[in-house]
This record gives structure tokens, sequence and C-alpha cells, in this order.
């Protein structure tokens, strides 16, 4: 099974409240489905899920909306501000040129497989971003996307008034490619290499806008990050399904729906690494009932419908397996 490219849930920060509010509910359980989780239970946690599953969400939520421009719309909500600890520190820089460098040296804790990098041309800087799966369907949304992130870079230290030079677009030319000047305030090409904001060279050296925050370096970004992104296929596979069982529910089929595979394929890979989603799934789940149990006050019953048990006694029945303890018992003798 070829490697499983993840990014970090950040990059969706928002986009469940925003196809709740602007498409409707139904269109978001349907984008949850395609994904293989919910993502509101994930805002505010940090985890790393597939670049399939990115996809997935937000081409549903499109269809569901009839509106193939769907990343137009979502520009404005993009901000890499809201990107956790990786936001943090590209925005801390002192200066634009600085910001751009910081989000290329930290990307590895933010994704895998994506490419991110700086040119200056002549009186130009181009600032461009490659997603791992571009080209794949509906990736036309997540182009505008990535486009309106690296915008919101370029913004924290430009005047408000600004406007890029140019974007590129790695898309085919839509049948309104005016509405994308519009969205850009600015001319667009299509059919490039990469995803590409164009800016005047002067503008490295612009300072922040923002106002002053506590200083955060790269090693603090790994520490949050647990070293980076995950890349080793048991890592991913178990960081998936973390990210299963901290929306609420874990199975075989939405994982590997997530990864855009076969529920076989991925069965005879964990197999092929000597494991099984099952165990996979109970371990993972124990860890979080440990969390829960030692860090909050919530009841058994709480924590077991957090897990996603039908029940606290098949809640308890299973930790008891695991621990050796009730969940009572151990939440006593903490």
């Amino acid at each position: 099974m070829a490697d499983i490219p993840v990014i970090s849930n950040h990059v969706l920060h928002g986009m469940p409240a925003f196809v709740r509010h602007e498409i409707g509910r139904r269109a978001l359980v349907r984008a949850n489905r395609a994904a293989g989780f919910d993502l509101e239970r994930l805002e505010g946690k940090n985890c790393f899920i597939p670049h399939a599953a990115v996809v997935s969400f937000v081409d549903t939520a499109a269809r569901a909306a009839g509106e193939a421009n769907l990343g137009i719309l979502m520009v404005p909500e993009m901000n890499a501000a809201n990107y956790g600890s990786y936001g943090r520190y590209l925005l801390g820089a002192d200066n634009l040129g600085l910001a751009i460098e910081r989000a290329i040296a930290a990307l590895p804790y933010h994704s895998t497989d994506d490419r991110m990098s700086v040119a200056v041309v002549g009186g130009e800087l181009r600032f461009s971003y490659a997603f791992a799966l571009a080209g794949c369907a509906g990736y036309a949304i997540i182009a505008a996307a990535a486009a309106g992130v690296l915008l919101s870079v370029c913004r924290s230290y430009l005047p408000a008034d600004w406007r890029p030079v140019r974007v590129e677009l790695d898309i085919d030319t839509p049948r309104q490619p005016g509405i994308f000047e519009d969205a850009f305030d600015c001319p667009v090409i299509f059919n490039a290499p990469e995803v590409t904001i164009v800016i005047e060279r002067h503008h490295m050296t612009a300072a922040s806008r923002r106002a002053p925050e506590p200083m955060i370096t790269i090693e603090d970004v790994a520490r949050d990050r647990h070293g980076g992104a995950p890349r080793d296929f048991l890592d991913v596979i178990r960081e998936h399904i973390l990210t299963q069982v901290l929306s609420g529910h874990a199975s075989l089929d939405s994982a590997a729906r997530s990864m855009d595979t076969s529920t076989r394929t991925l069965q005879r890979e964990l197999n092929r690494a000597g494991t099984d989603f099952r165990s996979l799934a109970t371990a993972a789940r124990m860890q979080r009932a440990n969390e829960l149990l030692r860090h909050t006050n919530g009841s058994i019953f709480q924590v077991s419908a957090e897990l996603g048990y039908s029940s606290p006694a098949n809640f308890a029945r299973a930790f008891r397996k695991a621990t050796g303890r009730t969940p009572r018992d151990f939440r006593t003798r903490r």
C-alpha cells in the first residue's frame, strides 16, 4: 500500500460550521460521512487526517450545494492563524520574508508530501504551495482555498488595501474565470505548475501588522506535533484511528474510505504489519479512556458515550479486560 499523505486537521478549521450555516446540516452529515469522521468534534484538537479525507469533505459539500466553485466561497474563511502552533510560529516572524521561510521550514510538522517554496524572479516574489493530491477529483476547491491561506500570510504583514500582482492556480481554466479574479482582486492564471501568490519583491521586509504574542519556536511546534506528521504506515493508521475515536466513532469501513482505499486492502496491509483494526481501535479507545478518567470529571456514562460504546457496561467490560480494573476503580486509585 502506498504512503498515505496526512495533514493537520486545522486546515479545515471553521469549515464544518461554514457548511452547516451556508449549505445545511444534511450537507454536513454527508460531508462528514465522506471524510470518515465528525470534523466538528475535532475542532480545537490537534491531530492529522488523510489528504483524501480533506478532499472528500469539501468535494461532497460542494456537490451537496451544487456549487462547483465552493473553493472561491471558502477563500475569506482561510487563515493560517487558525493552524495551531504552526500558524502561530510562522506569523510570529518579524517580517513577511521570515514568515515565509518559517512556513517552509516547519511544513513537515503540518503535513506530509506537500511542498512549499519561495523564489525571487526580478522584482517579484513567488510564494508557492503544492498539495500532495493535486489534480484529483475535487482538487479545484482545495487549490482556491490554499491560495486563500497563502494570501492570509501576506495580509498579516501588508497594508489593508494591498493586492497581489497575480494568483496562479494549478487547475484547468474554469467556465467562469472572472469570479476567481473578483475573489482574489487580481489577475488569475490557470494551468500553472503550483498554487502561487506573486507579490512585489520589496514587500519581503514588511513588518507584522498583528499584535505581539508570546514568542514561539520551531521546537514548540515539534513538541505540539509529536515530532512531525506521521509517515510510517502503522503510525498513520494509529493516528487516524485515534482521530476517529476523538470524533466518537471508529470503524474499518470509514477508515478505508478516508484513506481512499478498500476495506479489504486495508485489512490486508494491517495483517501484513502483524495487527488488525480491532486491536488498534481498542488500544486507541483505552488510551483516550485513560486520559478522560484521569483528567476530567465526566461520569462513566459520559466517558463511554464519548468513546462510542453502546452502554457503560460494555465500556467497563472492555476497560477491565485491557487494564485489569474497572473504570471507577481506576479513577479512585489514580
